[in-house]
């Protein structure tokens, strides 16, 4: 990402919505899936549904490296290596089955 920021849209939906800015410049809406920790770093997961205002089909998920700055503003940043992705991943896999075992109580 270019700038590595989130912006909310409008905090008082049930859904948070932010949008995001690619590095290619594009910018991308989404729905904020969840905020989850791996190995004391903090992780967050994003559903796209709108890119330069066009509605996303794909079952694609942004997730980055999360935290907050000094001033309580969100910051994003890529996860550089595949063995970190790979742990982030699995623990965001395991966070889908809880959910959808939640779902059928």
């Amino acid at each position: 990402m270019a700038k590595d920021e989130v912006f909310p849209v409008d905090e008082n939906d049930d859904d948070v919505v932010v949008t995001i800015e690619m590095d290619d410049g594009s910018e991308v809406t989404c729905e904020i899936l969840t905020i989850f920790d791996v190995k004391d770093q903090d992780y967050i997961a994003l559903l796209p549904y709108e890119e330069n205002g066009k509605e996303v089909t794909d079952d694609t998920v942004y997730i980055y490296r999360y935290h907050e700055a000094e001033d309580g503003t969100p910051d994003l940043e890529n996860i550089q290596s595949d063995e970190e992705y790979e742990a982030v991943e699995e623990r965001f896999d395991e966070l889908l089955d809880e959910a959808e075992f939640d779902d059928m109580d």
